[in-house]
């Protein structure tokens, strides 16, 4: 009998044991799993920041330039027509080859000036447009360098390697380093990434267009979204019959919530450009075809929201004598708004990411100039991270990275506000 009860003890003793060494071993390798996935974002922001931070700075070249009159007005009209049209890039090159006078010879002259970017004339144009009085003078400017100059100058490029590991040939290297010996070359704060739309030179490229298009697109997506969606979560769950329709309804909405993105792409291509007629890279259509995407999301948040709520509510609200619709309006809907709002941003968030639909809609062409309404062209931000991460030059490397921080920080700014908007209209009960 006692040796029995201490075989059982061993038995019971040696199996706590086991179960004590698995829970360890589990414990173990979770801690290791999630040491790997904290490795791997952190490699992941250390390479996008280490890519990114330079795109906050250009290389700029300061110039004595003399704004001629005999190139830039030459009848002295003061006509703005006239000073716009006006070949500015040829007062800026002026200003670069009075530095080299032993550069004489066309083929010379071309890689000289090859160092300045084409935006150098256009400074100099929003410079004299603006300010007329200076035609005449001789100013000190500092004047936007080319991409591949910024990026030798940002180490990005070796110098040390063969002329033909470079895009910049021994000449350029030769003059640009005398440059520097002279204190004409800077890295100065790149406000044109900021305040400019797209470019095919990587200098001039800025996300502003692609932010305005974006919120263009936002807006049209919560203005039709939010409120449809709210009022279809409402109505299913409060109102409805529960039957074969309504079941089949549900049904349908859980499987669009992830039907792939670019199927919405396809479907607002066959139905609001191809049927309609709509613009194409349009932010209304943009949009629209987001709105179809986040509508699944936001009715199974609201629905959800609306079924966190307890039953008391309504009881009490109909004791009382409130009429249904009052007791949902008036008491439910209040109780479940931080949920519902809580899904409608996050549903936005992952609408703001979303760069297939965008595709095949025709949001992926060129476009410069900053959209001024939901109907003009424009891009988005995903999609302009697609366009600069298809770029061979090697200066849209930095851009890239610093547009994909511009993204994760609006995503986490829209994801705050998801947190303060619930506790804000939280309430107890």
């Amino acid at each position: 009998m006692s040796s029995g009860s201490t075989g059982v003890k061993e038995a019971v003793a040696r199996g706590i044991a086991r179960r004590y060494r698995n829970e360890r071993l589990f414990r173990g390798l979770g801690l290791f799993a999630l040491m790997i996935g904290l490795g791997f974002l952190a490699f992941f922001f250390y390479t996008l920041v280490g890519n990114s931070y330079t795109a906050l700075e250009q290389t700029r070249i300061r110039l004595d330039v003399e704004l001629k009159a005999a190139i830039i007005d030459p009848d002295a009209t003061r006509d703005p027509a006239t000073l716009r049209g006006a070949d500015y890039q040829r007062v800026a090159r002026e200003a670069l080859g009075a530095l080299f006078p032993e550069v004489t010879s066309r083929a010379e002259l071309r890689e000289l000036f090859a160092l300045l970017s084409p935006g150098a004339g256009l400074e100099l144009q929003r410079l004299v447009v603006n300010e007329p009085a200076v035609i005449g003078e001789t100013r000190t400017l500092w004047l936007l360098a080319d991409d591949d100059i910024d990026v030798l100058v940002k180490g990005h490029s070796p110098r040390d390697v063969p002329e033909s590991d470079r895009r910049v040939d021994d000449k350029q290297l030769g003059w640009l380093t005398a440059l520097e010996q002279q204190g004409r070359v800077d890295l100065q704060f790149n406000r044109y990434f900021f305040t400019r739309g797209d470019s095919r030179d990587p200098e001039l490229a800025g996300i502003w267009g692609a932010t305005v298009g974006s919120f263009f697109m936002l807006l049209v997506t919560l203005a039709l979204s939010f409120p449809l969606g709210v009022a279809t979560a409402i109505y299913l769950e409060e109102f409805a019959p529960r039957n074969r329709w309504t079941d089949l309804i549900e049904v349908n909405i859980n499987n669009l919530a992830a039907v792939p993105s670019i199927v919405f792409g396809l479907l607002g291509l066959a139905l609001f450009i191809n049927v309609f007629g709509l613009p194409r890279s349009a932010p209304l259509v943009g949009g629209l075809v987001l709105s179809l995407m986040t509508l699944p999301v936001i009715i199974i948040a609201a629905r959800a929201a609306l079924t966190a709520v307890p039953p008391s509510i309504r009881e009490a609200a109909l004791g009382l004598g409130a009429s249904k619709m009052q007791m949902v309006l008036h008491h439910v809907l209040p109780l479940a708004m931080p949920g519902m709002l809580t899904g409608t941003i996050i549903g936005m968030a992952r609408a703001l990411g979303e760069s297939a639909p965008l595709l095949m809609i025709g949001m992926v062409a060129f476009i410069v100039d900053v959209p001024d309404s939901p109907l003009s062209p424009a891009t988005a931000l995903p999609v302009q991270v697609y366009l600069w991460a298809d770029s061979p030059e090697r200066a849209f490397v930095e851009r890239t990275s610093a547009a994909i921080v511009v993204l994760l920080m609006f995503l986490l700014v829209m994801n705050a506000a998801a947190i303060l908007l619930r506790k804000r209209f939280e309430r107890r009960y």
